[in-house]
């Protein structure tokens, strides 16, 4: 049996919709939407006080698990999904 994998523990614990977290001590809002029966998750967030943003595609494959981040390094991408931490809604 494989280890889990961190990065995809983490997203599957991001909820489906809007919700709104910590990343590096700055407040993030992010949106997650899963399609095609779960066979595709996008993740788009953006840093509340400033123009950073993180977004990605994830593509669930027969092969194994296709990481697609939008126009950004895909380590900058796994970084944020492994550090951000949700707010707990009240």
């Amino acid at each position: 049996m494989s280890a889990p994998d961190p990065f995809r523990t983490a997203l599957n614990a991001i909820p489906e919709g809007h919700s709104l977290g910590l990343y590096l001590g700055r407040r993030w809002r992010v949106e997650k939407t899963t399609y095609t029966r779960g066979r595709r998750v996008k993740l788009y967030a953006h840093d509340l006080a400033g123009p950073d943003f993180v977004s990605l595609n994830l593509y669930h494959l027969a092969a194994g698990d296709v990481l697609k981040p939008c126009e950004m390094a895909e380590a900058k991408v796994r970084a944020f999904v492994i550090g951000y931490v949700r707010e707990e809604s009240g």
